[in-house]
């Protein structure tokens, strides 16, 4: 039996990313536009608050299993930011190139042998609004922040963010391979089976 979860998030580029992994698993996810479900104002202090306060929200106005997740670039020459602030660091509305805009400009005296970053991504899964046990996962996707965008492929913070061991921006890749590679895809893996092992139990 297809179980349907609704996913958190308006942007159309997770939504998508997030469709194509679990495309070959039992799971339908359904976006939170569906339900008319607004946007929550992400008060937490580090990811895996913020993506209990999305799903809950979600949750609570859908009537269904929610997953969110809360993901972000953690730079190290700025002491881990954008962090949390990701998706507005160039202040609202957001907007991907004026982040990456932003990220760069900071960046500008850094030498390229001192600009290590990693996107993280919490997952989180929960059943209900009120669940006091939602299932959470983190993924981690090591990198460094190049000197100049490069790439059409993702959103955010890909066409900056450059993989070594692929010699190629993360925008560059293909979103096949991608989401077999990134943060998000790594959260995933190791959220589907806690998901797979709960409905299980209630069946």
């Amino acid at each position: 039996m297809t179980q349907k979860i609704v996913l958190a998030s308006g942007n159309k580029g997770k939504i998508a990313e997030i469709q194509a992994i679990l495309q070959p698993q039992a799971i339908d996810i359904i976006s939170q536009s569906q339900f008319k479900v607004t946007e929550v104002d992400e008060t937490g202090t580090t990811f895996v608050e913020n993506a209990i306060i999305k799903a809950r929200h979600a949750a609570r106005l859908s009537q269904l299993p929610t997953i969110a997740d809360d993901s972000g670039l953690e730079v190290d020459a700025l002491n881990g930011q954008p962090g949390v602030h990701s998706a507005r660091y160039a202040g609202l509305p957001s907007n991907d190139q004026n982040n990456t805009e932003k990220l760069l400009q900071a960046l500008k005296h850094v030498p390229q042998a001192q600009r290590s970053a990693r996107f993280h991504c919490v997952m989180v899964f929960m059943a209900h609004e009120n669940d006091p046990s939602p299932l959470i996962a983190h993924g981690v996707w090591e990198g460094c922040i190049a000197l100049e965008k490069q790439g059409s492929h993702g959103f955010g913070y890909d066409p900056v963010f450059y993989i070594p061991e692929l010699n190629s921006m993360s925008a560059a890749l293909e979103p096949a391979l991608k989401n077999t590679l990134s943060h998000r895809a790594k959260a995933l893996k190791q959220l589907l089976p806690q998901i797979t092992d709960y409905f299980k139990q209630r069946a």
